[in-house]
């Protein structure tokens, strides 16, 4: 199985690099994201500590022109494609600066778009694999806390719904995955509640589990669906009144 891991700099990704490459053999993977000096550690140290073939290259998710090229370049061509790349941003400063919310946008949803079109023309054409996509819970109702990146992550999320709906007649699987809060570079800053925050370690585990069970949407924990079911009953003249 070739897998190829598309934003492979994230905590998420490199965490489901070392899953799969742990329990799925035979198995070669291949890192893609920006800093590829240390990307190319970190595939190093998944070469050799699980003895799997593990390379690194260079991929910018902003530069949608380079897409199809980059694409064109990977041989073999993968059989799964986890697009785990994304940007939180800052919502206060994406309200005055528009440059700000353009790269939320561009990056969650833009980006995602151009590569996973690419990436579905091709697994249909050879009717195989799929797509493990990383979504948000962020993206199920909107919050004045970070409503830019959960305007971008719900776009993803019925893109990848209607993605899935093309490709099932190809036999080519489209995985959404929803996870609440994780404990990573990109929310450290952030004051996570202690009891609903995951670690990327056990978010992949719980994907790869999910994965191996055909699951078409996953939230990462379990738990999230039951939380997310709760706020969005709250009745929106209630909500809009909400700290959140």
């Amino acid at each position: 199985m070739h897998v190829l891991i598309a934003g492979a700099n994230s905590d998420l990704a490199v965490c489901l690099a070392e899953t799969f490459a742990a329990n799925e053999k035979p198995i070669s993977l291949v890192l893609a994201s920006r800093n590829i000096e240390r990307l190319s550690a970190t595939a190093k140290d998944i070469a050799v500590r699980f003895d799997v073939p593990c390379t690194a290259v260079s991929f910018d998710a902003l530069d949608v022109d380079s897409h199809p090229d980059f694409y064109e370049s990977l041989q073999p061509k993968p059989d799964w494609v986890m697009l785990c790349f994304g940007y939180l941003g800052d919502q206060r400063k994406a309200e005055r600066d528009w440059e700000e919310a353009r790269a939320i946008l561009e990056t969650n949803y833009v980006g995602a778009v151009r590569f996973l079109e690419i990436v579905a023309a091709d697994l249909e054409m050879r009717r195989t694999g799929g797509i493990i996509a990383i979504g948000s819970v962020a993206g199920l109702r909107g919050r004045k806390s970070n409503y830019h990146y959960g305007a971008a992550k719900a776009a993803l999320m019925v893109f990848l719904s209607g993605l899935r709906n093309r490709l099932h007649a190809s036999g080519v699987r489209v995985m959404t995955v929803l996870p609440g809060f994780l404990a990573t570079k990109m929310t450290r800053n952030m004051d996570l509640p202690g009891v609903l925050t995951t670690r990327p370690e056990q978010a992949a585990r719980h994907i790869h589990t999910a994965w191996k069970q055909g699951k078409d949407i996953v939230y990462v924990p379990w738990w999230w669906r039951w939380v997310l079911w709760l706020i969005r009953m709250i009745p929106e003249k209630r909500f809009k009144t909400m700290n959140l």
